[in-house]
């Protein structure tokens, strides 16, 4: 599932800079930050927006400021949802810096 993911974020933003921080994956633009980070647990792996209160529709997790999460379970990737907030969420400031 992991790489399925990965494949698909690669796919949809071809510039995106990739690097681990705290032992997860994240995803980013040059210049305007990281845009997207996973986490992997034994039954799911939890995709988190670092501005998904600006995606549309909003992701389902998430109680904090600004970022939402999807926890994405092996037989459950909609990959056509997922594409179109990675497209969003590239396309956003944002966190940090690369």
């Amino acid at each position: 599932m992991g790489r399925r993911l990965d494949a698909l974020v690669v796919h949809t933003v071809p510039n995106v800079h990739k690097a681990v921080r705290w032992n997860s994956p994240f995803y980013g633009i040059e210049g305007q930050g990281w845009f997207l980070g996973m986490h992997v647990f034994t039954r799911y792996i939890k995709v988190t927006f670092f501005r998904g209160t600006s995606l549309r529709p909003v992701p389902p997790g998430g109680t904090a400021k600004e970022a939402r999460w999807v926890d994405i379970h092996e037989s459950d990737l909609d990959e056509a949802q997922m594409a179109t907030w990675v497209r969003q969420a590239a396309a956003l400031p944002g966190w940090g810096a690369l």
